[in-house]
């Protein structure tokens, strides 16, 4: 797995890439990192030109996770080739949810993370609200600012593509690419309180 399209690209389409190799028609092309919808689609016409099929496999779970093969799949592809790859699956994931063709596991990646992060934006805010007032606060949260705001460009792109308004996800865009414009951007993403609690009261 890897963080962006730009890494992926490089991994699959890069001179020494997954698909510059020879490789037997059937093999299977899995990407299982969390990448714009537009470049899934892009990267499986490419890989089915090549004779192969194509599971669109973005992950939930962290890096203790995978090296246990608990992970969650959410997983886009036809149902022929989910069944066949199903148990070189399973030794890294304990649950493979299947949403449907190439392409739908990634939206619903992207659109998870998209809520994920306008909740993150809100429950920052009432923590700064909850400190002044007193109150104290605890997080535990395992994710870098850079890689939240990477998922909210990619939700948000695939929602104007297909032509729907996300106001909260482009507030939380807003909240997020003002992290990173610090230095803080890959920190724990639960530095967003840090920066909630600078805006004047």
């Amino acid at each position: 797995m890897v963080a962006d399209d730009e890494a992926s690209q490089a991994i699959w389409c890069g001179p020494d890439g997954v698909l510059a190799a020879s490789l037997d028609p059937g093999v299977f092309a899995i990407e299982c990192s969390t990448l714009s919808h537009g470049w899934v689609m892009d990267l499986s016409a490419r890989a089915l030109a090549r004779g192969l099929r194509y599971i669109d496999a973005p992950v939930t779970g962290l890096p203790d996770a995978a090296a246990a093969g608990t992970l969650t799949l959410l997983v886009g592809a036809e149902y022929v080739d989910l069944k066949a790859a199903r148990a070189l699956l399973g030794v890294v994931a304990e649950r493979i949810t299947h949403f449907g063709p190439v392409g739908t596991g990634t939206a619903y990646k992207l659109i998870v993370n998209l809520l994920g992060a306008v909740q993150i934006a809100s429950v920052a805010e009432t923590l700064a609200i909850a400190v002044r007032a007193g109150l104290d606060y605890k997080h535990n949260i395992v994710f870098t600012p850079t890689l939240r705001l990477k998922d909210i460009k990619y939700a948000l792109q695939l929602a104007r593509r297909l032509g729907i308004g996300s106001p909260f996800g482009a507030m939380a865009q807003v909240a997020f690419q003002q992290l990173c414009d610090t230095d803080l951007k890959d920190a724990n993403e639960s530095a967003i309180f840090e920066l909630a609690c600078q805006i004047p009261p």
